[in-house]
């Protein structure tokens, strides 16, 4: 392709960028297929025992956690293996990890079968993946950048950055294109592995593209003057200035942009099919066009910050997440059922009582207001406590006569609260849909130019360590917990929009450091090299 002395063709950046972003298309699917099964309910049933649908949802979103978790380690290791063996031959390794341990998924029997042992292997599995995509990012988005001519490097690792909601969208379709012409009984038998062994075909087509690339110039160039580093993870910590770019590269960029890309699709998915009552196979149809669409705004601001660039776009879209965040779920939460929300706002649930607590981990409630509030959630009905010295539950004003789960259910029923599933009329998801764009045009702006800034911070010797491991800190921890941690407060609190101050939080702190802290890497471009 080329050398550390030539510059690369528009063919060779084409060869580049189509086989990293679909390496890493494939790579966030294997990764993202247990959180788009999980959202709609399959996996917490399978691998977690019965009997207490909130815990499964919780163990299940716990577990998606876990991948994120181990995504740190994966970067030390395979950030020490990128900038001492090369950028190719890593991300080669992460792939690979990857597509047999989401194949592996779909072999474990579930809890059924094998007890506690079923959650057990889930869990190593995704620490396996977790460990692959601690790798994969980092080299892929280097590899493209160290082969991007002069001015171009947010442009051309704008497509690694869309690669990633490609696997989100890979994953919906993949699931849609095994459920529909199944029964139900078999998909939710056995149909929903399949999903999972389709990696091995999407490892095959990965393997079989990135072998045909060859090493990047950048690293080449190192190598043959003798000038990689011989312990790329201390002197992440001790090259002189690093500490503060790597700081702002976790706390400032990694933590803020994951929030928004995970409360845009991931929270999305779980409010529409959760507290909204929407069917699913509609949600995720839902989810997966506004993504499709939405995968031009990375592009987008990945080129207008070889422009203006790195930090105006992501700071300003950082101060808009703040403004417009509970907005944009208000207007998704009064179209998608417009019903419910005029019930909650006619009729408002209120639980009294001497000691209203409601414990999501716990197999059995400790009282009677616990109960009551354990089967609210359930049913995903909004409801506020208040101090009394009996329980009573009032629903708009009036006491519920009989608090036991059958009596309860026939007062909401009679107060307008429609708990069956539904489908939006058509104006209604196109309403849906411009408001998720809205989150996708956020999540664009902090997270398109991002690959390329990354790319700049750090040294060359150690930039496969430096800029994977705050990434993938960020990421993982901030990030990976959300949908845990969101469905968490949303169980304990009774209110569907309540999670999302995890994510205003996050984004609060991200702005701060972003706007005091870090220093632009590129200078603006007027006129951009004729490439690709």
């Amino acid at each position: 392709m080329t050398d550390g002395a030539s510059e690369p063709t528009g063919k060779d950046i084409r060869l580049v960028i189509g086989a990293s972003s679909l390496g890493t298309i494939f790579e966030w699917y294997d990764f993202f297929i247990w959180g788009t099964l999980t959202a709609t309910g399959i996996l917490q049933h399978t691998f977690f025992p019965a009997g207490n649908d909130v815990l499964a949802s919780l163990l299940a979103w716990a577990a998606f956690a876990v991948g994120f978790g181990f995504r740190p380690l994966g970067a030390v290791l395979f950030g020490y293996l990128g900038d001492r063996m090369g950028r190719k031959y890593t991300f080669l390794v992460t792939i690979t990890v990857m597509g047999l341990a989401t194949a592996g998924i779909g072999l474990v029997p579930g809890y059924a079968a094998i007890g506690v042992a079923a959650p057990v292997l889930i869990l190593i599995m995704r620490v396996a993946q977790g460990l692959a995509l601690g790798g994969e990012y980092g080299g892929a988005a280097i590899y493209v950048a160290e082969h991007s001519p002069g001015g171009r490097a947010g442009f051309h690792t704008s497509f690694i950055q869309a690669s990633v909601v490609g696997g989100f969208i890979l994953s919906l379709a993949v699931v849609l294109a095994f459920k529909t012409p199944m029964p139900a009984a078999t998909w939710e038998a056995w149909g929903w592995r399949l999903p999972f062994l389709f990696s091995i075909l999407l490892l095959a087509v990965s393997l079989w593209m990135r072998l045909k690339l060859s090493e990047s110039p950048v690293f080449k160039a190192m190598k043959e003057a003798g000038e990689t580093a011989s312990n790329p993870f201390l002197e992440s910590f001790t090259y002189p200035g690093n500490l503060p770019r790597l700081f702002i590269a976790l706390f400032g960029i990694a933590a803020g942009l994951t929030v928004i890309w995970y409360t845009s699709m991931f929270s999305v998915l779980s409010f529409l099919t959760g507290p909204m009552r929407v069917d699913p196979t509609t949600a995720q149809l839902i989810c997966g066009g506004a993504a499709l669409v939405g995968c031009g705004f990375f592009v987008l601001f990945g080129h207008l910050s070889d422009r203006i660039g790195r930090k105006k776009p992501i700071v300003i879209g950082y101060a808009l997440t703040l403004v417009l965040l509970f907005p944009l779920f208000w207007t998704i939460g009064a179209a998608a059922n417009p019903g419910l929300a005029e019930s909650a706002r006619r009729a408002p649930v209120v639980v009294r009582g001497p000691n209203c607590k409601y414990d999501p981990f716990a197999a059995k409630q400790a009282d009677a207001c616990g109960q009551i509030l354990d089967h609210l959630s359930k049913k995903g009905i909004a409801y506020k406590t208040m101090k009394a010295d009996a329980v009573v539950v009032t629903v708009g004003g009036v006491p519920v006569p009989d608090m036991r789960p059958a009596g309860l259910d026939a007062t909401l029923a009679a107060a307008g609260y429609k708990l069956e599933r539904i489908v939006p009329s058509t104006g209604n998801i196109a309403v849906i849909v411009l408001a998720m764009l809205g989150l996708m045009a956020l999540a664009g702006a902090t997270y398109g130019p991002v690959a390329a800034l990354l790319s700049e911070m750090f040294p060359s010797r150690i930039r496969y360590s430096s800029m994977s491991i705050p990434y993938h800190l960020g990421t993982g921890y901030f990030g990976g917990f959300l949908p845990f941690i969101s469905q968490y407060i949303v169980a304990r609190t009774g209110d569907p929009y309540a999670g999302l101050w995890y994510t205003m939080a996050v984004v609060a702190m991200a702005l701060l450091v972003t706007a005091l802290g870090l220093t632009e890497t590129v200078k603006p471009q007027r006129k951009v090299h004729p490439h690709l």
